[in-house]
């Protein structure tokens, strides 16, 4: 299974999600690799630390290949590489994504990360964490997935921004990839005492958008284990956040069965 963790919005917590759901499906002996196409490298960082920046090679240089042709690819596996947590691998990140995108665009280079990961057979499922943007890293991903995540962060900007959102993903759908589904929105950093998270999850409910049941708490413990690049899994099991993590995942998985 290929899942991507989208918003065009920052700060809902796409990495976030990414790893720790990459983290407790690893922890299952299931074979994971996360992708790491946001030029700001969160995710690579959360998984292996001080070292992700100077990591080599890495996604940059498997796009880099994209743009020159060879009768002999570069097998993507050469891009991948371990991280400490057993069954979890990562391609991670690099700033030059910035300076490829606008070469890669106008080569209309769309299909390479599909095409590259249908050769990918090793892994039970693949994470991706995308740019805070509609752009082409973020493109190629929801063209070669199955399934969009889309974190929601309980405020009136999140929710404006949603519905041009879920038009943008059906758009990729109808030109691209008719296989792709929503998979659901997963409400992050929520407070259920406050009015108006509540009423706005309720809204959403109530429009017939695919609103899981999984609720991702604020917790001042999701930012320490940012910083010991460990998800919460491997950095506090028995904290409210891991269970809720692993109520999300067991969620999507159920899901996943019944479809």
């Amino acid at each position: 299974m290929r899942r991507v963790i989208f918003n065009q919005k920052g700060g809902v917590g796409k990495s976030t999600i990414v790893c720790n759901l990459a983290a407790i499906n690893a922890s299952e002996n299931l074979r994971t690799l996360v992708i790491d196409l946001d030029p700001q490298g969160n995710s690579s960082q959360y998984l292996l630390g001080k070292q992700a920046s100077d990591l080599k090679p890495n996604v940059a240089d498997f796009f880099e290949t994209a743009l020159s042709f060879s009768f002999r690819p570069t097998p993507v596996s050469t891009f991948i590489h371990p991280t400490p947590f057993e069954n979890l691998d990562v391609m991670p990140s690099h700033p030059d994504l910035d300076t490829l995108h606008g070469k890669l665009e106008s080569r209309y280079k769309i299909y390479k990360l599909r095409d590259a990961l249908n050769e990918l057979d090793e892994y039970d499922a693949i994470y991706i964490d995308t740019p805070p943007a509609l752009n082409f890293y973020t493109r190629s991903a929801l063209i070669a997935v199955e399934r969009c995540l889309i974190p929601f962060d309980c405020d009136d900007f999140s929710r404006r921004a949603l519905y041009t959102l879920l038009d943008n993903v059906k758009e990729i759908q109808q030109d691209h990839n008719a296989g792709l589904e929503v998979e659901g929105i997963v409400i992050n950093q929520f407070q259920p005492r406050a009015s108006l998270p509540l009423q706005l999850v309720e809204e959403l409910i109530s429009e017939g958008l695919p609103v899981l049941e999984s609720r991702l708490s604020t917790s001042v413990k999701i930012r320490e284990s940012h910083q010991y690049a460990k998800p919460m899994i491997h950095f506090d099991p028995r904290h409210k956040l891991a269970h809720e993590f692993v109520a999300l995942h067991r969620e999507l998985i159920g899901a996943g069965a019944a479809g």
